[in-house]
């Protein structure tokens, strides 16, 4: 137990028979369940949690027959911590790429109430840049930077971080069988915990790097999915809180934002269109093409800061200092 709660580590895994038995043997004494979710693996990964399975009783193995990617992984996790009862559930990948020295600065913001939700953020360490290879820290970044727009949490950085805490009340609310179930897993469920105001702690950590992983992703594919997925994603929190759980005005700053941007881009295309075929530029079109370019800015701008405003009680450190009032 941590601090008097139950703690479960949920570590998806598929074909890491080489660091899976790192990861276990490194978990601190007082985590109470390490549930290894074998994502149909196609090594002997089982056949090594099973022999550590023989000398640590807290280590829970769980099967899938078909691959259902790394957020199918933690959703069944996820789906029997809740079931089990468990009030903290903290989520490490079973490639060793997260340090177990930094699981009390996740857990201690959720025992102490500050947070239901903590997250571990590799970007504001000095030496993350060095530590990460080029081309995931800046595609990390980008992907950051929409995630922010996309779920409301302008505070919260290094979206793609896998290491993460949460506590029961975030265990019994969000649907796991309805969370995305690729790369994208963390921008989604992002999005679903702004959703339902839950409060997020963006806590520093270590990044670890060449202990021996070997990683799928192809950061040039995903940064197209992603984004894809982070503007519906985008709609859809618009859609279900601030039209259907509670209006805000903001809605209508970013319609209008969007309407003034397509009609910016047809502007802008009818001039080069004269321009190519004619010589010049139509000064009607140009004018109206920069008035409408400067109310797309100014309405979208309008429509962030309000997102801002209104979810800033959802930073942990705002919520601390009311504590302490």
């Amino acid at each position: 137990m941590y601090k008097d709660k139950t703690l479960c580590v949920v570590i998806p895994a598929f074909n890491e028979s080489t660091q899976i038995g790192g990861v276990i043997a490194s978990m601190p004494e007082y985590v109470d369940r390490i549930v290894i979710v074998d994502d149909a693996s196609t090594d002997d990964m089982l056949s090594v949690v099973s022999q550590y399975q023989q000398h640590d009783s807290r280590v829970v193995a769980l099967h899938h027959e078909i691959n259902q990617g790394c957020g199918g992984a933690l959703a069944t996790g996820y789906i029997w911590a809740n079931d089990n009862g468990m009030d903290m559930a903290v989520r490490m990948d079973g490639d060793g790429q997260m340090c177990p020295n930094d699981l009390p600065a996740l857990l201690d913001p959720i025992a102490r109430g500050m947070a239901d939700y903590a997250k571990g953020n590799r970007l504001v360490t000095g030496e993350a840049y060095q530590k990460i290879p080029r081309i995931r820290y800046f595609g990390n970044a980008f992907l950051s930077l929409l995630t922010k727009i996309a779920s409301g949490y302008w505070h919260v950085a290094d979206f793609q971080s896998g290491y993460t805490a949460m506590n029961r009340k975030v265990l019994e609310t969000i649907d796991w069988k309805q969370m995305y179930r690729r790369y994208g897993q963390p921008n989604d469920l992002m999005v679903r915990l702004n959703v339902f105001n839950f409060r997020v702690a963006d806590v520093p950590v270590e990044p670890v790097y060449h202990v021996g992983e070997k990683s799928g992703i192809r950061i040039r594919k995903v940064i197209f999915t992603i984004s894809w997925l982070l503007a519906k994603m985008f709609l859809w929190r618009m859609k279900e809180k601030y039209i259907i759980r509670d209006f805000h005005p903001l809605v209508f700053f970013y319609m209008l934002g969007a309407m003034f941007g397509v009609t910016t881009v047809m502007l802008f295309a009818r001039m080069m269109y004269y321009k190519w075929i004619f010589g010049f530029f139509p000064s009607t079109s140009s004018l109206a093409a920069m008035f409408s370019f400067m109310s797309a800015s100014l309405f979208t701008l309008f429509a962030m800061w309000f997102d801002m405003e209104a979810n800033k009680d959802l930073k942990c450190g705002a919520y601390y200092e009311k504590r302490k009032q």
